[in-house]
């Protein structure tokens, strides 16, 4: 047998950051602000900035599609396309089930080693809530602090509308990943004729919300339609703040 790794070992054990891309016709959607994030994560990593990455994602895009740039500590660059997978396309026309899921993990004491404010590649606990999930009838999680506070979910910010203001939870005071496709959205309420707002929210102040999104640069928004096997009314704001985000 074969034992020798083919790659160094830090890049298998997910020692690395990457970023998600929505294009479109007109490139990368929020390609700076998803740049941005990717030196802000190697930072987080004690990793050197990534070289060329935008001449390389500006020559590697497509008409339409989804781009992953992946960064790792051996200083790999690698972009890659490919279709938008049709869970994403069915998660924003129909909605998606959640669960909600205590992570026994403080909001407010982060330990001073913590990269969850990086976009890393370590997903296995990410991809692990979304299978629980499904076991259970659902198609997402939105995770808990142990203080109650709801924080994001394994591949999505929240954003959660209550009367006429928008709102998505503060990344840094929650020690959690900032949300590009939210934070672009809540720069577009004034727009919308909605206010918006960066607040700590906990579970019981989420179910009371008027209606409550996952966003996320490929899904843009999914409706929650279902909170804890609940059932949530559908609403009228859904098409409109995807039409604002320009799906």
């Amino acid at each position: 047998m074969n034992d020798r790794i083919p790659v160094p070992p830090a890049d298998l054990l997910g020692d690395g950051v990457f970023e998600t891309l929505h294009l479109r016709p007109s490139g990368p959607w929020l390609l700076d602000a998803h740049l941005d994030r990717l030196d802000r994560s190697a930072a987080l990593l004690d990793m050197p900035p990534p070289p060329d990455v935008r001449d390389r994602a500006l020559a590697a895009a497509r008409d339409t599609g989804a781009m992953r740039i992946v960064y790792t500590r051996s200083l790999l660059l690698h972009i890659d396309v490919s279709p938008i997978p049709d869970q994403v396309l069915r998660e924003r026309r129909d909605g998606v089930r959640v669960l909600s899921a205590d992570t026994g993990v403080s909001a407010l004491r982060r330990p001073p080693w913590s990269v969850t404010a990086a976009k890393s590649l370590s997903y296995a606990s990410s991809f692990a809530a979304r299978r629980w999930a499904r076991r259970h009838g659902a198609e997402d999680v939105v995770w808990l602090s142990s203080e109650g506070y709801a924080l994001e979910a394994p591949t999505s910010s929240i954003v959660w509308l209550v009367g006429d203001t928008l709102c998505t939870v503060p990344p840094e005071q929650a020690g959690i990943l900032a949300g590009i496709t939210a934070a672009h959205l809540l720069s577009l309420a004034p727009s919308l004729g909605l206010r918006a707002a960066e607040t700590m929210v906990t579970l019981p102040e989420l179910v009371a919300a008027d209606a409550i999104w996952l966003a996320s640069s490929l899904r843009g928004l999914a409706e929650v339609t279902s909170l804890d096997g609940v059932p949530r009314n559908r609403s009228a704001w859904t098409p409109r703040l995807l039409d604002a985000l320009g799906f």
